[in-house]
C-alpha cells in the first residue's frame, strides 16, 4: 500500500539549552531528524513531509539536504501533536494512500517495526505502535480490550486504574491518510494541557465504529531525546547496536566499547578494526581491510587488503585501492590511491592521484593550496618519492620516476627521470665551534645580568 511519512519537528526542545533546534542535534553524525527519516525510508513512502516550526529554516535546509523531496509544513505556534499533524494536510490534500506519523526526535525506531505497522493496517483502520514500559512514568497508556485498541490516555488525564497500565503509547501511528486529517478535524482541546492531542483519534475513531489496534516494539526503539543526558543515551544506544552488528556480520573489533561508528558506516566482512578508532559519516571499507589503532576515517572508500594507520586520518575525497598502506600520522584528503601505493609516515597527500606501487618517503607534502585555489598533484606508477620532498601542485611526477630527498619539485617530472631540487650543501670548517662558543657567551652575560 502506498504510505505518506509525516514527520513532527517542530519543537524547540528547551531542555537541550540550545539555540539549535532539537531535532538537529546529533547522533552517529546525523541529525535525529535524519535518523527518524531513514527509519521511515523503508516504506518507500511516495510523499515525505517535514512538520517544522521552531529553527525551521535550518530544520528544512537538513531534512531536504538527506531527501531533496521532502516537503516542508510550518507549524507557527506549537498547539499539541495533533495540530502538527494537522498542518501537512494541504501538502497531501487528495492522497489516498497510508499516513504514518513519526517524530523527528526519536530516532530509533526500527524498519522491521514500521513494516509490522503497515502489514497491521490491512486489517485496522487505525494502528499505533506501543511498548511495555519498564517505568511507565508519564507515557500515554494504551488501553486494550484483546487486540483491540480501545483508547490512548494521557498521563495528565489517566485515572488511578488507567496509570498502572504498563503498555505505553510511543506517539507513533498510522492511518489512510483522509481518515486521518478528518479524525484529527474533530479533535478538541478540553484536557489539563489546552492542547490538540493526536491519541485522541483512538477515541474518535472507536465511537465512529473502526477498528483500532496497536503492536509493541522494544521500549529501546522508543527512546525519545529531549536533554543533553539523553542525547549522549542515544549516542551510546546506537553505539552499541552498530558495534553489535559490525560483529554479527563477521567484523573483527579487537577493542569494542573503544570504536565510534557512524549513522551509514559500511564494513565488510572480516575487516579488522583496532582499538580508539572513529568512523565518521560516509565511510565505506571492503572486506579484509584492517584499520590500525587511533585513526580517523571520513568521507572515504578503502578497498580489500588495505592497512590504514595507526594515527591515521583519512579525510572526505579519499580512494584507496587495493593492498595500499597508508601508515602512522598520514594525513590524505581528496586524494586517489591506486593498488600498492604506500604513504607509511609522516606526510599529507591532498587533491592528488598517486599511481600502482608508488611509494611516498616520510615528510612528503602534496603543497595543493596557494591561499585562494587548491590544486591537482599526479603521482605516475612505481614512482619513488624520497623523504622530505615538496610537490608544489599543479604538478606532475612521471611513471617510474624518483625524487631526491629534500627536494621542492615545482617543475614536471619526465618518465623514468631523477629529480633533484634542493641548495647545494656548503661546509664551513671550524665555523660550528665558534658559533658555539658565541652563542655560549651570550648566555652567560645574559644569565648574569639576570642574577
Amino acid at each position: 500500500m502506498s504510505t505518506a511519512l509525516i514527520l513532527l519537528a517542530a519543537g524547540q526542545g528547551t531542555r537541550m539549552k540550545s539555540d539549535l533546534p532539537k531535532v538537529l542535534h546529533q547522533v552517529a553524525g546525523a541529525p535525529l531528524l535524519v535518523h527518524a527519516m531513514k527509519a521511515g525510508a523503508v516504506l518507500a513512502p511516495d510523499h515525505t513531509v517535514v512538520v517544522a516550526g521552531h529553527g525551521a529554516e535550518a530544520v528544512s535546509k537538513a531534512a531536504q539536504a538527506h531527501d531533496e523531496t521532502a516537503q516542508i509544513a510550518i507549524q507557527s505556534k506549537q498547539k499539541g501533536t495533533a495540530h502538527a499533524v494537522a498542518q501537512a494536510a494541504p501538502l497531501l490534500e487528495g492522497y489516498q494512500g497510508d499516513a504514518i506519523v513519526l517524530y523527528g526526535d526519536t530516532p530509533f525506531i526500527q524498519p522491521e517495526t514500521l513494516t509490522r505497522m503497515a502489514e497491521a493496517r490491512k486489517a485496522h483502520d487505525v494502528v499505533v505502535l506501543g511498548f511495555e514500559a519498564a517505568d511507565p512514568g508519564r507515557y500515554g497508556r494504551l488501553k486494550m480490550s484483546g487486540q483491540t485498541l480501545e483508547a490512548i490516555v494521557e498521563f495528565k488525564d489517566a485515572s488511578e486504574d488507567e496509570r498502572a497500565i504498563t503498555f505505553c503509547n510511543s506517539g507513533v501511528i498510522c492511518a489512510a491518510a483522509p481518515l486521518l486529517f478528518d479524525l484529527i478535524s474533530k479533535v478538541g482541546n478540553a484536557n489539563a494541557s489546552g492542547e490538540y492531542y493526536l491519541t485522541d483519534i483512538v477515541g474518535l475513531a472507536r465511537a465512529a465504529g473502526l477498528s483500532a489496534t496497536a503492536i509493541a516494539c522494544d521500549e529501546s526503539e522508543t527512546m525519545g531525546v529531549n536533554s543533553r543526558a539523553e542525547l549522549a543515551r542515544a549516542e551510546a544506544a546506537f553505539q552499541a547496536r552498530a558495534r553489535a552488528e559490525a560483529l554479527e556480520n563477521g567484523v573483527t573489533l579487537t577493542c569494542p566499547e573503544t570504536v565510534h561508528f557512524a549513522h551509514d558506516t559500511h564494513l565488510g566482512r572480516d575487516t579488522v578494526v583496532d582499538q580508539n578508532v572513529v568512523f565518521g559519516p560516509g565511510v565505506t571499507v571492503e572486506s579484509g581491510a584492517h584499520i590500525r589503532a587511533f585513526s580517523h576515517l571520513e568521507g572515504c572508500h578503502v578497498a580489500r587488503g588495505a592497512v590504514v594507520g595507526p594515527y591515521a586520518r583519512l579525510r572526505p575525497g579519499t580512494e584507496l585501492a587495493e593492498n595500499t598502506r597508508i601508515g602512522n600520522f598520514v594525513e590524505t584528503k581528496n586524494a586517489v590511491i591506486d593498488a600498492g601505493a604506500k604513504v607509511n609516515h609522516l606526510s599529507y597527500i591532498g587533491d592528488a592521484h598517486l599511481g600502482e606501487e608508488t611509494n611516498i618517503g616520510a615528510g612528503t607534502i602534496t603543497c595543493n593550496y596557494d591561499g585562494v585555489m587548491k590544486h591537482h598533484t599526479e603521482v605516475g606508477k612505481r614512482v619513488f618519492i624520497g623523504s622530505n620532498t615538496m610537490l608544489v601542485a599543479p604538478v606532475k611526477v612521471g611513471d617510474e620516476a624518483m625524487t631526491a630527498s629534500g627536494s621542492v619539485i615545482t617543475k614536471h617530472v619526465a618518465d623514468g627521470a631523477l629529480a633533484l631540487a634542493r641548495a647545494t650543501q656548503v661546509e664551513k670548517p671550524g665555523m660550528a665551534r665558534k658559533l658555539f662558543e658565541i652563542l655560549k657567551s651570550k648566555k652567560a652575560k645574559r644569565d648574569k645580568g639576570a642574577g
